[in-house]
Formats: structure tokens, C-alpha cells, sequence
């Protein structure tokens, strides 16, 4: 495996800003490839799918592209890809078509873990049909997710089981495979989140046993735009369409209005991008993605065990959490300094990095809002060790 992270760092003209850019949780930066993809796009002629001129016939090109890029992402059938323009919203719309068809007393099993946006349409889909929202909680001390307390969640009730794939706050990475497959014999529908791990982790969405998987391809600099896979394609179209066309057929059926087609081009640059992170790597798409993103695994398992075991020879900072298997994000809390404080001395450094106040979440089922709440850091493909020694020296500091 090759992972070169200083020619890395040559594919993002924003990195000349001068910061050290610790916020990939927000987004990583934008690849140039993928800021040229949109730009010639929108130059090109695009118009509507279904003529039979160019610029149509060009439209439908860029779809399928991008449709073709995600299951390549994920190993899954491109019939089953629906694209959008975010996850949250994906998310919410598959909740809503789920949701109909659920009675009193039916139940969803969401976790502490989560994003609000794998949380929210759940609870609000289980609300309008009388249903009943389960939790599943998260180890205090390690912030992992166990997966033996859902054979207590689960019932023949549970109509879906939504969890995360990696969190983006303090990078766990549950079992998911235990905890689908427990899902599988009450027969919930498991929808998982997997933005936060997409950028770092190779996903297989048959060998997860997720049935449903939901991205957000600004986590890898891709433009943003949201997809959900379906691991049964035909599965789509035994939902209620949102189209606005009738007749709408396949992943068509989640999609409202037309498409961004620049950012869809995008969004396949942005694949592809991933695929060449080791430029070692050979053979068809999906191959490459395993590969690079298998190298990229292996570059950040380094470069965070350095970054944690650093700041916890700090006397006066704690990071939160100790999962066994993680994505390069993190949080910690300062001693005797709240988060917001902590946040502004590295950015008087050159150091972005966001506070989070404790009040929902993982962190307040911390009770981390009690010590003034937390920093918040992820890595980036883009991130070495001299940035992980500024951020380190900038913690040092407030000691």
C-alpha cells in the first residue's frame, strides 16, 4: 500500500490558506478535480433528462455516472442509488415513506451514537403513527455501542433500526454486523448512516448487512450532495414515490425535482478521487476505492494513535472515549477551560477546530456540558504530523 499524503496535499488549493484544517467532521476540503468537474460541467450545455438532443442526452450521462460512482463507493447495484441533495433530507424522505404504513404501538430503534439527521425522521416518523422511539445507549467510559443490548431493544415491533456506521464526534465504529444481523430475525429494516466512515473506511453494504446505506459526499470533498443505497434495488419501487413525474421508475421514486447535474459530476470526480488516494492501485473502480481507502485506514490509524496518546500525556486534557475501532475524528475537554475558550487559543494558532456546548448528543449523554463541554478535531486525508504536533503544542499551552 502507498499512501503519499504530501502529493495529497498538492490535489487541495484551499490548503494554502495557511490553517491547519482540523474540521474535516464539517467537511473536508474540495480536491481540485472535483472543483474543475463542477465548473466544466456548468459550462457545458445540460438540460433536462429524456430528449434526444446533446445537451439532454448529457444530463442522463452525468446521473448514471453518479449513480454508477456511489455503488461503486459501496459495492452495490447502481439501480439501487437514489441521489439528493443531502443525506438529512434522503433520510427524512425515506422515513416519511416508511412511516405511512406504520401502526400504534410499532417501534424504531435509533442510538446516542447517531447524527441528528439518522435520529430525527425516525422519531418524527414514529410520532405521526402512534409508535414508540427504543435507545440504544453508548458505554460512558469508551463511547463504544454495545451490540448485546439489542437483543433487548428489538422486538417483533421494530420496524427499522437506524445507526451510524462511524461517528463523526468521537469516531466509534460499532459491530455493525452483530447488530444487523440481530435485526434481521425480528425483521427490521436497518438503515445506516455511513457519511462519517465513508472517507476513511473501505463499506461493502452486503457484508455490513445494512439494507439501507446513507452518504454525504462532502465528507470526502465531494460537493454536496447526499445518496442512499438500497442493498435490494427493487425495493424501491415497492415505496411511495415523491417524484414529481408519475411514472417515475427505480431510485427516480425518492427523487423530488430536477437534479444539480454540475454537482453530480462532481460527486463522480469525488469517487474517483478516492480511488486514487494510493496511486498504486490498479484494476476497475471499486477495486481502487478498496485499495486506497484501505491505505488511507492504515495512513490514519497512525497518525491518530500519535495525535490521542499525545494529548493524554497532557496532565490538564482529556479525550473522551476509547473505542476499540475508530475513524480519525475526536473530542476532548480542557481542565479548568470551556470548549469555546480552548477553540478561539487554537485559532489564534492557525488551528480550526469547533467546540460543542454538551447539550446533545453523545456528549450529553456524556454530562459533558457540566465541564464546559468539548473540542472537537478530525482528521483529513490532507492531515500530517506537523499539523498534529501544532494542534498538540496549541493544547499544551492552555496547561
Amino acid at each position: 500500500m502507498a499512501f503519499d499524503v504530501a502529493r495529497v496535499r498538492g490535489l487541495f488549493p484551499a490548503l494554502g490558506d495557511g490553517w491547519v484544517h482540523l474540521d474535516a467532521p464539517a467537511g473536508m476540503q474540495v480536491p481540485e478535480q472535483v472543483a474543475t468537474a463542477v465548473s466544466t460541467a456548468l459550462r457545458a450545455p445540460v438540460s433536462g433528462p429524456g430528449g434526444i438532443f446533446p445537451a439532454s442526452q448529457r444530463a442522463e450521462a452525468i446521473v448514471d455516472a453518479a449513480r454508477r460512482a456511489v455503488a461503486d463507493l459501496v459495492g452495490a447495484d447502481p439501480n439501487g442509488v437514489v441521489l439528493g441533495p443531502s443525506n438529512a433530507v434522503l433520510l427524512q424522505r425515506l422515513a416519511d415513506a416508511l412511516g405511512d404504513g406504520w401502526l400504534i404501538g410499532d417501534e424504531v430503534v435509533v442510538s446516542r451514537l447517531d447524527h441528528p439527521a439518522n435520529i430525527a425522521p425516525w422519531q418524527r416518523a414514529a410520532q405521526r403513527s402512534g409508535g414508540t422511539v427504543r435507545w440504544a445507549e453508548i458505554d460512558i467510559e469508551t463511547c463504544e455501542l454495545p451490540a448485546w443490548q439489542y437483543d433487548d431493544l428489538l422486538s417483533s415491533r421494530t420496524k427499522v433500526v437506524a445507526l451510524t456506521a462511524a461517528s463523526g464526534v468521537v469516531g466509534t465504529r460499532p459491530d455493525l454486523r452483530t447488530i444487523t444481523d440481530a435485526a434481521r430475525k425480528v425483521g427490521a429494516l436497518v438503515v445506516v448512516d455511513a457519511s462519517a466512515a465513508a472517507p476513511f473506511v473501505p463499506l461493502d453494504i452486503a457484508a455490513m448487512g445494512a439494507d439501507v446505506l446513507a452518504l454525504s459526499a462532502s465528507a470526502w470533498g465531494g460537493p454536496p450532495v447526499g445518496a442512499l443505497v438500497f442493498r435490494d434495488a427493487g425495493m424501491v419501487d415497492r415505496l411511495p414515490s415523491v417524484a414529481l413525474e408519475p411514472g417515475a421508475r427505480g431510485p427516480e421514486r425518492l427523487e423530488l425535482g430536477p437534479h444539480a447535474y454540475p454537482l453530480l459530476a462532481g460527486l463522480v470526480a469525488s469517487v474517483d478521487y478516492l480511488a486514487e488516494l494510493d496511486d498504486t492501485a490498479i484494476g476497475p473502480r471499486r477495486e481502487r476505492l478498496v485499495t486506497s481507502l484501505g491505505s488511507v485506514k492504515a495512513y490514519q490509524a497512525g497518525l491518530l494513535a500519535n495525535l490521542i496518546s499525545e494529548l493524554r500525556a497532557l496532565r490538564h486534557a482529556m479525550v473522551i472515549g476509547d473505542a476499540m475501532r475508530r475513524v480519525p475524528a475526536l473530542a476532548f475537554t480542557v481542565s479548568e477551560v470551556k470548549a469555546w475558550e480552548a477553540v478561539e487559543h487554537l485559532a489564534e494558532r492557525g488551528v480550526c477546530a469547533f467546540s460543542d456546548p454538551g447539550h446533545h448528543g453523545v456528549f450529553a449523554a456524556l454530562g459533558v456540558g457540566e465541564v464546559g463541554g468539548a473540542v472537537r478535531v478530525g482528521l483529513a486525508h490532507y492531515t500530517n504530523a506537523v499539523e498534529v504536533d501544532q494542534l498538540v503544542r496549541a493544547v499544551a499551552e492552555l496547561g
